[in-house]
Parts: structure tokens; C-alpha cells; sequence
């Protein structure tokens, strides 16, 4: 069993922004790593709902991102964006246009925080007003998201027998 409580998201939809945070037992620079390279393809999904398959990015403020994959029916999707502010390991913001969501496109921050065990990934998504629907669902899919990546750090620790270190 793990140390760490389970991911949590909640989501002011008045106002169109979600809060996600979820505590990892890897250094901050792991975690970073995995939210911004091809290591994304190794953790963001499962068989039941969707498994991202594919990344692209240049990893640079003015630089662009994309990932896509397949949903369990076999359907693909897409999310891309452009980053704007790029601070390894520390933050990371990006604009989210994601392709079964019309409207305008939203900014989705990283802020990641060392802890003594790990690291704590807080998660700000903002600019769904007035699209509730669209921030409802976004805010119970970065619960999954995050518990992904948590079970990711989770099974690598439980294979090494130790945290998750620098490379």
C-alpha cells in the first residue's frame, strides 16, 4: 500500500478552473520528465478508457506539444497545445486544445514541489467558462490522469525495491 493518499481533483465550475494534486514518491525531476517527454506513453492510460500512443514536443516556451492515442473502442483522439512558460523541474504551463472539446483553448499548469519523500504535482487547469460540462469532466479525468501516473512511479519503486531516482 502506498504512503501517499490517492490523486484529488476538484473544480470551480463557476468559474471554469480545476485544482488536481496527487504526492509521488520520485524527485521532481522524474515527474517532470514524465509529463513532458515521450515517457508519456508508458503511463497515460489504461485498456478500460484510453492509452495515449504517440508524442511530440519541443520542449521550449513558444514550442509546440502533441499526444494522441485510442480510446477503448478504438476511436483516436488528440491533445496539442503550445507551452508558455517552461522552468524544469519546478513548472510547466501549456495551452490544452484537445479535439473532442471545442472551444476555445485552455492553460494547464504543472507546479511541482519537492517534498521529503517525493514530489507534490499540483495541477491548475483554467479557461473552461462557461463550458461546465467540459470542466466537469476534465476535473474527474485528471483524477485518473494523476492516478496513473502515480501507479506508474509506484511500480517502479516496488521493482527497484527503492524511490525513483535521478537519472
Amino acid at each position: 500500500m502506498s504512503q501517499f493518499a490517492g490523486p484529488r481533483a476538484l473544480a470551480d465550475v463557476h468559474n471554469g478552473t480545476i485544482i488536481a494534486v496527487v504526492e509521488i514518491a520520485a524527485p521532481p525531476d522524474r515527474v517532470f520528465r514524465a509529463l513532458s517527454s515521450a515517457e508519456i506513453t508508458q503511463w497515460w492510460g489504461d485498456d478500460q478508457t484510453y492509452r495515449t500512443d504517440s508524442w511530440e514536443c519541443d520542449l521550449r516556451v513558444g514550442g509546440r506539444w502533441r499526444a494522441g492515442g485510442k480510446s477503448a473502442d478504438g476511436n483516436p483522439y488528440y491533445v496539442e497545445g503550445e507551452y508558455l512558460e517552461v522552468d524544469p523541474p519546478h513548472r510547466l504551463v501549456q495551452t490544452w486544445c484537445a479535439g473532442w472539446d471545442p472551444g476555445e483553448p485552455t492553460v494547464l499548469s504543472y507546479y511541482l514541489e519537492d517534498t521529503k519523500v517525493g514530489t507534490r504535482l499540483t495541477i491548475r487547469h483554467d479557461g473552461f467558462k462557461p463550458r461546465r460540462e467540459s470542466c466537469e469532466a476534465h476535473t474527474s479525468g485528471w483524477e485518473r490522469v494523476l492516478g496513473w501516473l502515480k501507479a506508474y512511479f509506484e511500480a517502479n519503486v516496488s521493482q527497484s525495491g527503492a524511490r525513483v531516482q535521478s537519472e
